[in-house]
């Protein structure tokens, strides 16, 4: 069983349409009360990242989320803004993040883009993973995301990072610690590979 937390912020329709497609149940929560039982947990986010956190706060489950990921080791993947949430701050906004692992989210450095558009970044791009691990099984050649962002996660332990794109140089696209997984791009518009991460973290 998949809990999506939904306090307001994210696609929350699109995770469950891709889960439907591969026979995974799925639970939407929008209280503490329906954190009760999870087992796998998926924090999506966009926008800003202030205004994300202070939704977080006002949706009366954080503190529930605080206890099920750092005592109980659920499983858990944030995803774009959600994956920035799990940072100890972001350089976007004055709030403190969730502190789940340890990281500081940046604004890309517009002078080291060659694009024309240089941000947001957007669009697809290789992601390469960097660690041996189930998240990525079957991804790790030739995958594709698509990102839409204009900061990024910053890990400040390197063996926290799970997976590099490049954008004006390498950053961390993904990122595991413990239980805790983060993701930049955005697997639910990702087609086939991201309906691939996100059974993925089913299975784990």
């Amino acid at each position: 069983m998949i809990t999506i937390i939904d306090y307001g912020v994210g696609n929350i329709n699109a995770f469950v349409n891709v889960y439907k497609r591969v026979d995974v149940a799925v639970k939407i929560a929008k209280t503490k009360e329906d954190l009760d039982g999870a087992e796998k947990l998926i924090l999506p986010g966009v926008g800003h990242f202030d205004h994300a956190m202070t939704e977080l706060n006002n949706s009366g489950m954080r503190d529930k989320l605080d206890d099920l990921v750092l005592n109980h080791k659920i499983p858990v993947i944030g995803i774009c803004v959600g994956m920035q949430m799990m940072a100890n701050n972001s350089d976007e906004g004055k709030m403190e993040g969730l502190k789940w692992i340890d990281a500081t989210v940046k604004k890309f450095d517009e002078t080291k883009i060659n694009q024309v558009t240089r941000l947001p970044h957007m669009g697809w791009n290789d992601v390469k993973p960097v660690k041996n691990i189930e998240l990525f099984k079957g991804l790790e050649d030739n995958a594709i995301f698509y990102f839409l962002h204009t900061y990024y996660f910053q890990c400040n332990n390197a063996e926290d990072i799970m997976a590099v794109t490049d954008y004006g140089g390498e950053f961390s696209s993904a990122a595991h610690h413990e239980n805790k997984y983060g993701i930049q791009f955005h697997p639910e518009k990702s087609h086939h590979y991201g309906e691939i991460l996100l059974h993925n973290f089913a299975k784990l």
